[in-house]
């Protein structure tokens, strides 16, 4: 759907701000805190619409690093519509976190206080990666690959 006007309100104020995801009150154990990390993380990993475009373009995402590199690859017919833009910036971000959750020890899925989600790594750094997705839907920079690496690293 294009709304011309849309496009100019988005110049102003900037990207859709991201995903929420709330969560329902406090933790009641280690097993509980352990499931609902767990439950987060598949509802976080699905990425619908990044998954599809990667599949029209024969790229198989399989939650590696080296998925991310043929991300990085495909052609960014998606910068021509603004919706898909800003959706695919999301799952972008949630795709790049899902990978670092599950290959980076230590890391996990953190939900701020305003419901964004984040991953948070062993060494207490926290990474916005839905801005990271949406900059690289956008612009194409920083490459996930590269984040990826840099993330890892340290």
């Amino acid at each position: 759907m294009h709304i011309p006007f849309l496009g100019h309100w988005r110049k102003k104020h900037g990207p859709a701000p991201g995903v929420a995801v709330l969560s329902a009150g406090e933790d009641e154990g280690d097993d509980n805190d352990r499931e609902r990390h767990e439950r987060i993380a598949e509802l976080l990993s699905e990425c619908e619409l990044l998954r599809a475009q990667a599949q029209q373009a024969g790229v198989e995402l399989d939650d590696s690093a080296d998925s991310l590199e043929a991300l990085d690859q495909l052609v960014p017919r998606w910068r021509d519509d603004e919706e898909t833009a800003a959706w695919l910036g999301n799952d972008a971000g949630l795709y790049l976190g899902t990978v670092v959750v599950r290959t980076v020890a230590g890391a996990r899925w953190e939900i701020r206080p305003n419901g964004r989600p984040a991953v948070r790594l062993a060494s207490g750094r926290e990474i916005d990666v839905v801005e990271a997705g949406h900059e690289w839907a956008d612009n194409g920079a920083p490459e996930l690959s590269q984040l990826y690496a840099e993330i890892a690293e340290g």
